[in-house]
């Protein structure tokens, strides 16, 4: 690629500006139009020599060397980058297991990029931050009304560490006496990791429940349990996108032990599969970000909620509702003393970094989706997930869903030929998917994908053939 040479960025902010310099083509950004004459009233005002003295690096990590990086204009990097990011593939992805993209209403990009939600870090002050208190607040309520238990929490990092903070909680509760900590085998390996590093530094041991095809078997889990347990995993959905027909069972079989049921879902699952409280779940965690976030594959929004009985043991922070002076409605961050930052020694957790930004926009996607278009949301997961499945199982090579119950969002397809093969030349025609092992594969659809299903099913007989 031809570059653009510009003249060198260092000299004028603005064209007739004398001796004006940008003062960051020195010290920082090459593109703030700082002269050097108001940088160093700046520095004078704050009382330091140099902005050197801002910062308080090591020497023995500091950076001695040269990225050897050309100057450029701003307009020419844009143009740069954007001839390398057309260089990626224009990919369908058909992926889930746990990372899931549904369609963000502009709205909430317009209503959470407003400078007092995007600069807001953690709200302690709340004579400042009523506005942002309130919405966590309702982020919270719309938690309680999906689960059905009376507490949720608003700063959580991804569903793996809420798995975590679950198993914790258990070891933190005098009702709870047991130490082993039950999850099926279908449970991700980078949750089981994450699981595990959280129980390393407790009493808590992570052991395996295998499952009959896709979900937990009421007789394998009831010969697994006993006394010693302190708490049961399942998911609803699964990984796999089986939606879990025993939960009551499992419910029922946790609280003959005294163990604690913990269930993993999704805001919008959980608009339309039963109620975790209705099944004696008394944890329930999973992903929130799959409203008002696209799909990171990595980032996310931990759900917590429980039952009333754990408040104070909740892990992150906790709005709640009060009263001023003269007696309006106001909002406040309250039990933090359950707060590492508070008392580090007796925290329930060590959770410090906030996602109440990312809790904000699931809350905003939530709202403007309103009650009737969350539960359409869910329908469409279900029926588009179902009409997939029929349609591929209609190609001869393909059998879909492997499994033979319901499905949400995603479902497993076994294939004749070599399933690696068949993922490569899908791919090859614009198409992404799981490769799950030699003749499985699995695929995910909504409503951010599913006007491509056609297309998918037209490249799998292709494929096929």
């Amino acid at each position: 690629m031809a570059e653009e040479h510009t003249r060198d960025l260092t000299p004028l902010a603005s064209e007739g500006a004398g001796e004006s310099r940008l003062f960051a083509s020195e010290d920082g950004s090459p593109y703030a139009s700082v002269s050097n004459e108001t940088a160093a009233a700046m520095l004078d005002a704050i009382g330091v020599d140099d902005v050197e003295a801002l910062f308080d690096i090591p020497e023995a990590v500091r950076f001695e060397g040269s990225f050897d990086i050309p100057t450029r204009s701003e307009r020419a990097v844009s143009r740069r980058l954007s001839d390398v990011l057309e260089n990626n593939d224009m990919l369908t992805e058909f992926l889930g297991r746990g990372h899931y993209t549904h369609a963000v209403p502009s709205v909430v990009d317009h209503l959470s990029l407003r400078s007092e939600f995007l600069t807001s870090y953690t709200q302690y002050q709340p004579e400042v931050t009523q506005g942002f208190l309130q919405a966590l607040f309702e982020y919270q309520s719309l938690l309680v009304e999906l689960t059905g238990l009376s507490v949720a929490n608003c700063s959580m990092y991804d569903a793996a560490t809420a798995l975590g903070e679950a198993a914790t909680l258990a070891s933190r509760l005098r009702s709870v006496s047991g130490s082993r900590v039950l999850v099926p085998s279908y449970v991700r390996r980078e949750y089981r990791n994450v699981l595990e590093n959280y129980v390393s530094g407790t009493d808590l041991c992570v052991e395996t429940v295998p499952v009959v095809d896709g979900m937990v078997d009421p007789g394998t889990l009831d010969e697994a349990i006993d006394d010693d347990v302190a708490m049961v995993y399942a998911e609803n959905p699964t990984v796999e996108g089986v939606i879990e027909e025993h939960l009551s069972e499992i419910g029922t079989l946790a609280d003959a032990h005294d163990a604690l049921f913990c269930l993993g879902s999704d805001t919008v699952a959980l608009s339309l599969l039963e109620r975790p409280a209705d099944v004696g779940a008394d944890v329930v965690i999973g992903d929130a970000s799959v409203l008002g976030l696209p799909a990171a594959h990595g980032m996310g929004l931990g759900l917590f909620a429980c039952r009333e009985e754990f408040l104070r043991q909740v892990p992150g922070r906790l709005v709640g509702a009060s009263e001023d002076a003269t007696g309006a409605r106001t909002y406040t961050l309250t039990l933090q003393t359950r707060e590492q930052h508070i008392r580090r020694e007796r925290a329930t957790s060590n959770i410090c970094t906030n996602q109440a930004w990312v809790a904000l926009r699931a809350a905003i996607h939530a709202t403007w989706l309103g009650p009737d278009g969350l539960v359409e949301t869910a329908e469409t997961c279900h029926r588009q997930a179902e009409a997939l499945a029929a349609d591929l199982d209609d190609i001869d090579g393909v059998t879909a869903p492997v499994r033979d119950c319901h499905h949400f969002r995603e479902f497993m397809a076994r294939v004749d030929a070599d399933s690696e093969r068949v993922a490569e030349a899908l791919r090859e025609r614009g198409f992404v998917v799981h490769v799950l092992d030699e003749e499985t594969v699995q695929i995910c659809v909504t409503d951010a994908n599913a006007h491509d299903a056609d297309e998918l099913v037209a490249a799998t007989l292709e494929v096929v053939a």
